[in-house]
């Protein structure tokens, strides 16, 4: 295996598409370079753990079914040590297998066969999302403070009571945007249009997983689960009211 060196800032986005479909890989990787993108192909999970850590890719296109170690638990083991994006490519575009790849930690998902046109757009959406605020442009409210929450935009970094909340990226988008609008009801479409920055899709449950994984980890920070409410029929709400007061309890 070769050891190709990390790009620079400058250079073109590095991709590692790992996918045991030796054909379909290759037709995505010509598409892929086409767009301007570097990639590198690898056909199971083992190899691309490894290759994670010798060739410093800026996004991962993982498959769901590969031989021996499975897209779920390489996805598992990278999120342990990395937080760099992952797409994951589902068989048939099942809903459970979403909701894993969700749960897991990915950041976006495609079923297979998929187009490389929107797989393209994916990435180069998804790469946006994960960008470092620039220091040049003053950013929009970097730090959002809400009750004992605190979410540092600069430093990726979540806090409740002063405790870091590991949260993946996906997780965070949606935070932010709770915590931008707290207090009003957003709309299951409209959650995923501003954190997910992509329409809701017939039977997607993405922004459901997302808030009851992120329930789940600002509760062991000691938030109620209850402070982000769910209104059956309309969408989520984070109670600003219910937070300010269990931070004073």
């Amino acid at each position: 295996m070769d050891e190709t060196p990390p790009r620079t800032q400058d250079g073109p986005p590095r991709i590692l598409l790992v996918d045991d479909d030796v054909q379909l890989a290759g037709m995505l990787r010509e598409f892929l370079e086409l767009q301007g993108m570097q990639v590198d192909i690898l056909h199971d999970a083992e190899a691309a753990l490894r290759a994670v850590e010798s060739r410093a890719p800026d996004l991962v296109v993982l498959d769901v079914m590969l031989p021996g170690m499975n897209g779920f638990e390489a996805l598992r083991r990278l999120r342990e040590r990395h937080p760099l994006p992952v797409i994951m490519l589902t068989a048939r575009g099942e809903e459970s297998e979403r909701i894993l790849g969700l749960m897991g930690g990915a950041d976006d998902y495609l079923p297979k066969p998929c187009s490389p046109l929107e797989l393209a757009l994916r990435i180069r959406t998804v790469l946006k999302r994960a960008r470092p605020i620039s220091a040049a442009a003053p950013p929009l409210e970097p730090v959002l403070d809400v009750g004992p929450i605190r979410l540092d935009l600069r430093r990726r970094e979540a806090t409740a009571h002063q405790r870091i909340v590991s949260l993946t990226a996906a997780e965070m988008r949606v935070l932010e945007q709770l915590m931008r609008h707290a207090g009003e009801v957003l709309s299951r479409a409209q959650l995923t249009q501003l954190a997910l920055d992509r329409p809701i899709e017939a039977y997607d449950r993405s922004i459901d997983t997302l808030v009851s994984k992120l329930r789940r980890k600002l509760e062991a920070a000691g938030v109620p689960s209850g402070c982000i409410g769910g209104l059956r029929g309309h969408g989520y709400v984070l109670d600003p009211a219910a937070l300010q007061s269990q931070d004073k309890a």
